[in-house]
């Protein structure tokens, strides 16, 4: 089964911000960039999507433009939570927060929020729930961590490796499951 990994295109949120399950926008103007990433898709699909607006907006513009068999936005989907870390900068996390989550953050949680290991165990559940069963081309419109995450997955890569798979603002991956 085809499975096309699409990330969000860029965000209007400033550099440096941690912003995860936050719900900020896209950055304009994106509709050259939705037409790429539409030309790299198939004609007709399945679509699921991550319901903050960051992906949805593409999502919804992928499902006007191409024949969608069903469209479906799920929570599961959702970039990681980075908790009491969501929209401050980077460079104002107390280090004696951020050292220890930069060294492990596979098993370290952030404080109100995850750890790499409860997102992937999201996307797992996703994949059995919604994936095992679809005979069709799949899109999923989702967050690096997410994309990330399905990558590992696939390839059997250890998620403390997840950094390897670079993904690009508006890149399209195509795997096979």
């Amino acid at each position: 089964m085809e499975i096309y990994l699409v990330r969000h295109t860029e965000t209007s949120c400033e550099k440096g911000i941690c912003y995860g399950q936050s719900d900020v926008n896209i950055a304009e103007p994106f509709a050259a960039i939705f037409d790429r990433i539409i030309s790299e898709l198939p004609s007709e699909a399945v679509i699921f999507s991550s319901p903050l607006k960051r992906c949805s907006i593409l999502a919804k513009h992928i499902q006007k433009n191409i024949k969608t068999i069903s469209y479906q936005e799920d929570d599961r989907l959702k970039e990681m939570n980075f908790g009491d870390w969501e929209l401050k900068k980077w460079n104002d996390i107390p280090p004696e927060q951020l050292n220890p989550w930069m060294k492990d953050f596979v098993n370290i949680r952030v404080s109100n929020g995850e750890s790499f290991t409860e997102l992937h165990e999201r996307v797992k559940d996703f994949l059995s729930d919604q994936i095992s069963e679809t005979k069709h081309p799949v899109i999923i419109v989702a967050h690096a961590g997410i994309i990330r995450s399905f990558l590992c997955h696939q390839t059997s890569l250890p998620l403390k490796e997840a950094f390897q798979n670079k993904v690009d603002f508006g890149e399209v991956i195509r795997i096979e499951l």
